[in-house]
């Protein structure tokens, strides 16, 4: 089925395209015209206006998405394009769309999302769910809606208490088990055994090495901060004492200070930082001198030549990367992704009981019970809590 848009005038499309050129360090070019064909003028002009205030390039990409989505539903759904600011009614009508109660739906066939909407946004590659969607899914949409809404600079209706009282309804009618975004952990003994992976003294060997040593020991630090990583972000900090319960001990290992600017919890302009110290330090500076890196992208593409190039990776290359050296370790790469780091790290802090609050201030968590999210439940079967009575 189609999405019921007549076809923008040619022109109309390549103008489009063209503004979203200007966007090409942040939008995949293979996604340029499908946007353009999706999207409005108004829409265009709205994301380049973000980038021209600074937003962050995932925020931008993710806007984006998330914005060509929003209009291929509204066109399937209503047949129309999003109108600015979307009435309550739509809201309400998108999430009965993408919430709703599976066991229901068995009985009574208009409930959830249409059949025919459900067909178009298939078609378009931009649904790939039968069910429900995931409750996170459907509140970051409808926070980016908002969000453009705003700078367009409107006043939407998404505080309204009939929205959120459908939301919390449909939530409760779709409950499906939150799903991690790395089933499984790399923690220090995973880590170790990946290191062995790409033990080999090649260029794409050494920085290999490099990304995921630096990646779990700064914090975890998430994929698109390990591809955005600069070297001017590095600072060269004094050797700190091996032993932090003897300061005055002459054993000393080497640190560095990485400054963390804009990330999904930081701003630009913050002071936020994490520290390297000892082995993840020496498998970075070995990186930076093979490469001969001293300004710019730290991690970068290598051809299949071994030849280095210029161009940082893209998120997705260090989650591939990854899954790479998983698989070459005899792990199950569908178990892994970049995001174990992440999880991993928590869960180590908490295998060599180091109090939660000081793991924080290397990963930068916002909350403690955001942070306790990343714990490992495979680590609660080995804890106290569960074995009060045995």
């Amino acid at each position: 089925m189609d999405l019921r848009l007549p076809k923008p005038a040619s022109d109309q499309k390549l103008r489009r395209a063209e503004a979203l050129d200007a966007l090409d360090s942040v939008l995949p070019f293979d996604r340029r015209d499908f946007l353009a064909e999706l999207l409005t003028d108004d829409d265009v002009a709205t994301l380049r206006h973000l980038a021209k205030e600074g937003i962050g390039a995932n925020s931008l990409r993710a806007l984006a998405s998330d914005l060509g989505y929003l209009e291929a539903w509204s066109l399937a759904a209503t047949g129309f394009s999003l109108p600015w600011p979307a009435p309550e009614a739509l809201l309400i009508k998108f999430v009965a769309h993408h919430l709703w109660d599976p066991a229901k739906r068995q009985t009574d066939v208009s409930h959830g999302m249409p059949e025919d909407v459900t067909a178009a946004l298939k078609s378009a590659r931009l649904l790939r769910v039968d069910g429900p969607h995931a409750p996170n899914t459907v509140r970051r949409r409808l926070s980016s809606w908002s969000t453009l809404t705003k700078w367009r600079g409107l006043r939407g209706k998404f505080n309204a208490p009939g929205l959120q009282s459908a939301i919390k309804l449909a939530v409760r009618a779709s409950a499906r088990p939150r799903r991690r975004k790395s089933k499984k952990a790399v923690t220090a003994d995973i880590l170790a055994t990946v290191l062995k992976a790409c033990a080999g003294e090649k260029l794409v060997d050494v920085r290999d090495r490099a990304l995921l040593i630096t990646g779990f020991a700064s914090g975890g630090r998430r994929r698109s901060e390990i591809a955005s990583l600069r070297f001017e972000q590095i600072v060269e900090e004094e050797p700190v004492p091996a032993d932090p319960k003897a300061p005055d001990s002459l054993d000393k290992l080497p640190c560095l200070k990485i400054r963390l600017g804009r990330t999904k919890t930081t701003q630009a302009d913050s002071d936020a930082f994490v520290l390297l110290v000892g082995r993840p330090v020496l498998v970075l500076r070995e990186w930076l001198e093979r490469a001969n890196i001293s300004e710019g992208a730290v991690f970068r593409g290598i051809d299949r030549w071994g030849n280095l190039e210029k161009r940082a990776l893209t998120p997705q290359a260090v989650n591939l990367i990854l899954k790479r050296r998983i698989a070459e370790a005899g792990l199950d790469p569908q178990a892994f992704s970049a995001h174990g780091l992440r999880s991993g790290y928590l869960t180590e802090t908490a295998r060599r009981g180091i109090p939660l609050p000081e793991a924080m201030q290397q990963s930068q968590h916002r909350s403690v019970q955001q942070a306790s999210n990343y714990y490992n439940d495979a680590e609660r079967t080995l804890g106290r809590a569960a074995r009060v009575i045995i």
